[in-house]
């Protein structure tokens, strides 16, 4: 598992200093008004980086235990549903739309890896989606992919 939490850990910290220095090179740090589009990017992933740090430095620190990288079993099971439901959930985007096909997505993940009761499963799911469309279309009057099941 060390090899591999080193690649990844790489890879995180080389995307951060990328997405932090995008950021500050895109766009304005500072503006007449107060911060600039380039603030949150930028300090979003300058905590990935000490974030990706931290996981490199613990992967460095950690004994060989000759674990494979892949999870085996019931691991492997649920992490090809969660992939195959994610490339689901985009590819029938055009269909479903944004927020009924998060409700969707939701449903299918908590129920199947949560084993969780109906009612929960659903409240979760419709919270959710609900709170997404009242934050990004509601209030910040984002546009979402509307499917041709969803027209909000």
């Amino acid at each position: 598992m060390r090899s591999a939490d080193r690649i990844t850990a790489a890879l995180l910290l080389a995307f951060a200093v990328a997405f932090s220095a995008g950021a500050l090179k895109q766009y304005q740090w500072w503006g007449p008004g107060g911060p600039g589009p380039a603030f949150l990017p930028f300090w979003l992933g300058l905590v990935m980086a000490f974030l990706a740090l931290g996981m490199l430095i613990r992967s460095l620190k950690q004994q060989y235990t000759g674990d494979a990288w892949l999870p085996r079993g019931e691991g492997l099971r649920d992490m090809l549903v969660v992939l195959g439901v994610t490339v689901a959930f985009v590819a029938l985007l055009r269909v479903t739309g944004m927020v009924l096909g998060t409700a969707i997505y939701l449903v299918v993940l908590v129920r199947y890896l949560g084993r969780h009761p109906w009612w929960l499963t659903l409240l979760v799911a419709a919270a959710a989606a609900g709170f997404n469309w009242l934050v990004f279309v509601r209030w910040l009057r984002v546009p979402m992919p509307e499917g041709m099941l969803w027209i909000f």
